[in-house]
């Protein structure tokens, strides 16, 4: 048995070592059908040493089965028994059973082994769909040939291939819900993932089922796919098989997904990103790998909707009556129909066409795949005549402007080819890596995520997500401008320089070609080459200051380019990452939305005026809690314009009624008021807002961060602020991955474990190694530290960028602490996986030079640890 496992061992090692030098396709189906002999023989030899002679048979199922063995795939076999045969009953069987599985696992063969009789196969795959498609794979090893040809036969008899092809598409459908329905995901599993080898294998068992084939070859006789398809066919499924096998000897081990940390590894492995001076750009090959993988995803997903609508039309019969819609176009069943299958070469207007009608027409819910097929043979019509052909023109905008339906005919627009090829700049971003820590799609599937989310703003169905920018939408006259934004706002990433000026020249060039007026055309300019503005002055810019806000409306210029701004802006970062969007940021660009629509208004910014409002505000509020009379006026005599400036009437209120009683207590009887601590479910909607009124001391920020690290909170936001007594009045915006549902059970610990943490003031505690993540490790960002003085040189801004990590703010706090440094005010922003904060500090450090040059080297190196 030592002898076998050290061959086995040996042989395997030998074959991985040798594939490891080549990268065609041939040579990777060489290997994966070499493993699979190699194990075959090593069963065989192990179930005869086993001495089975009871009439069993071994055979392969599953991925196994089908003939090809990725290098640290399972393999999967099936132990097949007569029927009456139950090692439960028979010890002597049980025993051997046992020694045979033990024995594949200690020759080195990861099995996964069912023992059944043919009976039990059947009744299994009856009841679970999973099991039925191992089965149908099932390749005779060794054993009894009758008892497997038995077996065979009994399943044919029970296989229902309608029902068959039902379960596996609906499987297929829950599985790529899983991945978001797109192949785009920036670390696709090339099995699973849409598009991936899943898909591919999904057609061949409907196929098989249903005696149409179990080879591309076999379809293609069958009429099932054209010669054309059956190569591309083969083709992408040798690209995706080489980058999987690649992907697992980079691994050492069963891995299929391209996660970032292989990109490289398996990038490098086939000769990607290599310079002419023989160095390897690890970026540049990443990127080869990624856009050669989204290709032959891409292609799959086309071929596998063409090849399915065939089986399920042969399945079922062409009994569907046509409807006729044009000369060009039919109603088949509710899926658009070409009339004739040279359709668009005689007629290429007829590609755009498609779309038009698929949007616009009632009861039309996809293309045929005839219809497809069409497309997918039409692509190399699509040439710069094409694209210039006013009648082309003219009937894209009909499509982006349409009432309903845009959505889902641009997807299917870029599903099919076509989007990219009419489009063209938007083809060299199709597949277009995104490097940096927030976006999780490639560039062409994040602007249709933006898209999508401008357009949901237009649906009465989708006013509960986002209530104020429906509302907004309501009243706008022109939504196709904003479709034309989303469309065009990363349009010219990836080619160096500021992808946003570079996309204002793609809009003026698309206005002149589809004669846009020219107040539409300049709209659309402005929102691609602002897009990122008003996030940047929501989440990094003091909105407080009045001066902040007449520069971002002086920049914006009116209303409703503001308008447009906006719902473009929250469209956006929704369309990133799930991750990356939150209430607070939500908070923050309705606040810059509504204190900018009011200076573009007219109303000149006057802070005396607005604290006398909020202060108005605040105390309706508190006369609802039956405060003692002017019960706020002890609090609010300590606080000046900053503080109301900051804060909304609502938090001014709530400030007031946690602290106005005990300061009351605390001045009759002549004694310092004790620390406060209050913590409510935050009004944003996520969350808690924890207030802290406490005697300022110079580490009580670095403290409380310190606090909020080891309880396990991540903080949104900080406002600080000192009142003239010498307290400071903190309010934080904290959120916790770990208790999302328990916010309110957490609100006495909170109270409770700060106030202590604040007057026991023990020394700070020291910083930990914070964990980062696979992406930070593989897309690290250089620390960025600026310090800079306001006009008269009394408060400094302070801007950090870096990977982010759990406690990095704290890492910040503690090192401002060691230096004297005094926090004002605090604007945290996290942007997936990277930090952009700012912070206004003063303190008598910050006059000397020396002292800036130690702050900013000590902050950087908290960064970078």
């Amino acid at each position: 048995m030592n002898a076998l496992a050290n061959l086995y061992r040996k042989d395997k090692a030998a074959l991985l070592l040798a594939a490891s030098g080549s990268t065609t396709p041939r040579s990777v189906k060489t290997l994966l059908h070499k493993l699979c002999s190699m194990t075959d023989d090593t069963l065989r030899t192990l179930w005869d040493a086993a001495g089975f002679d009871n009439g069993m048979c071994l055979a392969a199922v599953g991925g196994y089965g089908r003939g090809e063995l990725y290098p640290y795939s399972d393999v999967d076999v099936l132990l097949l028994m007569p029927d009456g045969t139950s090692p439960e009953k028979d010890d002597a069987l049980k025993a051997q059973i046992e020694k045979f599985i033990g024995s594949c696992w200690d020759t080195g063969l990861e099995i996964g082994s069912s023992v059944r009789t043919v009976t039990e196969c059947v009744q299994e795959a009856s009841t679970d769909i999973t099991v039925q498609t191992s089965l149908l794979e099932a390749r005779f090893l060794v054993g009894s040939v009758k008892l497997f040809k038995t077996f065979q036969k009994h399943y044919a008899i029970a296989l229902d291939p309608k029902a068959f092809f039902v379960a596996k598409t609906a499987e297929m459908r829950q599985r790529h819900a899983k991945f978001e329905n797109t192949p785009y995901s920036l670390e696709p599993n090339c099995k699973e993932s849409p598009g991936g080898l899943r898909d591919l294998q999904v057609v061949l068992w409907v196929a098989k089922a249903a005696g149409l084939g179990t080879s591309w070859e076999n379809l293609g006789r069958k009429g099932l796919a054209t010669e054309f398809e059956v190569k591309q066919l083969k083709r992408n499924e040798d690209a995706l098989a080489l980058i999987r096998t690649r992907l697992h000897l980079a691994a050492k081990r069963r891995e299929d997904r391209l996660v970032f940390d292989l990109q490289h590894a398996v990038a490098q492995s086939l000769g990607l990103g290599v310079e002419e001076d023989g160095t390897l750009n690890a970026r540049a090959a990443s990127e080869a790998l990624m856009k050669r993988y989204y290709w032959a995803a891409k292609a799959v997903t086309q071929l596998n909707q063409i090849l399915l609508l065939n089986i399920e039309e042969r399945l079922n019969g062409n009994t569907q009556v046509l409807h006729p819609i044009n000369e060009r176009f039919a109603d088949k069943a509710g899926m658009l129909e070409v009339t004739s299958d040279d359709v668009y070469v005689n007629n290429p207007h007829a590609i755009l066409e498609t779309f038009w009608l698929y949007e616009s027409t009632v009861g039309i819910s996809g293309l045929s795949a005839r219809t497809l097929r069409a497309l997918y043979n039409a692509r190399s019509l699509m040439d710069g005549k094409f694209r210039a052909d006013p009648a082309n023109r003219e009937m894209f905008m009909r499509i982006l402007q349409a009432p309903s339906g845009m959505t889902h005919a641009v997807r299917l627009m870029n599903q099919t080819s076509v989007l990219g090829r009419y489009l063209w700049p938007f083809r060299r971003i199709v597949g277009q890596m995104q490097h940096d820590l927030f976006h999780v799609y490639t560039v062409d599937q994040h602007i249709l995520m933006v898209l999508r989310n401008v357009r949901r703003f237009f649906m009465a169905e989708h006013a509960h997500e986002y209530p104020f920018c429906s509302q907004l939408a309501a009243g706008w006259d022109k939504p196709w401008i904003l479709y034309a934004a989303a469309l065009f706002h990363d349009i010219a990433k990836g080619r160096g320089g500021d992808h946003s000026q570079l996309g204002r020249g793609e809009v003026r060039k698309f206005a002149r070609d589809h004669a846009l007026s020219k107040d539409d055309a300049k709209l659309i300019e402005f929102l691609v080459g602002e897009h990122l503005t008003m996030s940047n002055v929501a989440q990094k810019q003091d909105l407080s200051d009045p001066d902040v806000i007449q520069a971002f409306a002086k920049r914006v210029g009116n209303e409703r380019n503001l308008t447009a701004l906006y719902l473009l802006t929250v469209a956006d970062i929704r369309g990133t990452s799930p991750k990356v969007w939150n209430a607070w940021k939500g908070k923050l660009l309705e606040d810059l939305y509504r204190y900018t629509a009011r200076a573009l208004g007219g109303r000149a910014p006057d802070a005396a005026a607005e604290v006398e409002i909020r202060k108005a505000e605040a105390l309706t509020m508190l006369a609802l809690y039956a405060l003692p009379f002017e019960a706020h006026k002890d609090l609010w005599a300590t606080l000046d314009v900053g503080y109301f400036m900051r804060h909304d009437a609502a938090d001014i209120a709530w400030h007031t009624r946690q602290l106005s009683r005990s300061l009351s207590i605390a001045k009759a009887q002549n004694k310092p008021m004790d620390v406060t601590v209050r913590a409510r479910l935050s009004p944003v909607g996520e969350g808690l807002q924890v207030m802290v009124y406490s005697p300022d001391q110079p580490d009580l920020f670095a403290r409380i961060c310190g606090y909020f690290d080891q309880a396990g909170f991540n903080i949104w936001d900080a406002k600080v602020h000192t009142a003239t007594n010498g307290y400071a009045l903190d309010t934080f915006q904290v959120v916790s991955s770990h208790f999302e549902e328990h916010y309110r059970n957490l609100i006495n610990m909170v109270e409770t474990g700060l106030t202590d943490t604040i007057v026991q003031a023990k020394p700070l505690p020291t910083v930990g190694k914070g964990r980062v993540s696979r992406r930070v490790k593989s897309f690290p960002i250089a620390p960025r530290v600026t310090l800079q003085p306001d006009e008269r040189a009394q408060k400094w801004l302070l801007s950090i960028s870096a990977s982010d990590r759990v406690g990095l703010l704290y890492s910040v706090a503690r090192v401002l602490a060691n230096h004297k440094v005094n926090l004002l005010l605090a604007k945290i922003s996290t942007l997936g996986e990277r930090v952009e904060d700012t912070f206004l500090i003063d303190g008598a450090a910050l006059q000397q030079n020396r002292a800036q040059l130690e702050i900013e080297t000590e902050l950087l190196a908290a960064l970078q640890a």
